[in-house]
């Protein structure tokens, strides 16, 4: 794993990957990656005009990449089921699923069209629907892989299995962390699920440390103490391309393990190149992560 970069991924002339939020940050740096290494890739987002211009991008570099853009909304459950209904109505199999989008500490509390606090909604629920729903196309292909995407800020976290949207107390910070531990419960009690049932789906978990995206922006906002730094500090975020290392290492390298976590290698795993990761307690906590897929469930209105 020494030094992976983009250049180890395998080439391929086959094999659909389908990436959450990737017209722009560490979701793009993952579709240009892979749609450089011969993957049919298909971006996802809510903005269908940042869709086609970052397709036209990822074309510029590679006239010859297989790139295309789906409208989906993460904070509405109908239309995540709208996408999975028209991509089952397609039949390709799905070989690499990467729920990379997400919603980082808005100051106020806001909930998605569903009732949920926005972070937990769309970081967690909507990620966790999005697969649910898209499992049989996943179990079509036989070398099947979801990616999910968490933040260190999961240290932070912990699931308030009593106040899950927030109600009684938001602090952005804390619901943001949250939903960030939610992912990687969900990421490796999927994995637990697809061995228990034999669905031939590895689950697998990554982070990009402290990256230099928009996320800080769109969310707290630029004149927030974390927008500031993002804005004027750049020098404290490795490039968004470096932080997407981790997800690809996790999507596409055939040493990357069902139910493991990646992220950077230095600096507390805030920069560097991709490593195992540490987990936190409570997300080794099988009971509780079977607890938190059990009520993800009922919100979703799904079954796996």
């Amino acid at each position: 794993m020494k030094n992976w970069t983009t250049a180890d991924i395998p080439q391929t002339n086959s094999g659909l990957a389908i990436i959450t939020g990737s017209t722009e940050g560490i979701g793009y740096e993952d579709a240009l990656a892979l749609s450089s290494a011969g993957w049919n890739v298909t971006l996802m987002g809510r903005n269908p005009k940042k869709g086609a211009e970052s397709t036209a991008r990822i074309k510029e570099v590679n006239p010859h990449a297989k790139v295309s853009f789906e409208q989906i909304d993460l904070a509405d459950l109908s239309s995540i089921k709208s996408f999975a209904s028209r991509m089952i109505s397609k039949g390709q199999a799905i070989d690499l699923l990467i729920n990379n989008a997400g919603v980082m500490t808005p100051p106020k509390r806001l909930e998605t069209a569903d009732g949920f606090e926005l972070q937990f909604g769309t970081n967690h629920i909507g990620h966790f629907a999005l697969t649910a729903q898209l499992l049989p196309l996943l179990r079509k292909s036989p070398e099947a892989r979801v990616v999910t995407v968490s933040s260190i800020a999961n240290r932070e976290g912990k699931i308030n299995f009593d106040d899950l949207q927030s109600k009684s107390a938001y602090v952005p910070g804390k619901a943001y962390s949250q939903s960030k531990l939610a992912n990687l419960m969900f990421a490796l009690e999927l994995q637990r699920k697809s061995e228990k049932h034999g669905w031939g789906v590895t689950s697998i978990a990554a982070h990009p440390g402290v990256s230099r995206t928009n996320l800080l922006i769109t969310g707290a906002g630029r004149w927030s103490a974390a927008g500031m730094a993002r804005t004027f500090l750049p020098f404290l975020f490795q490039p968004s391309a470096q932080g997407a290392l981790p997800t690809l290492y996790a999507a596409t390298s055939p040493d990357a393990r069902g139910g493991a976590y990646y992220g950077p290698a230095r600096l507390m795993e805030t920069r560097g190149f991709p490593a195992v990761s540490k987990i936190p307690v409570q997300a080794e906590d099988a009971d509780d992560s079977l607890k938190l897929w059990e009520i993800s469930k009922a919100l979703a209105k799904v079954e796996f």
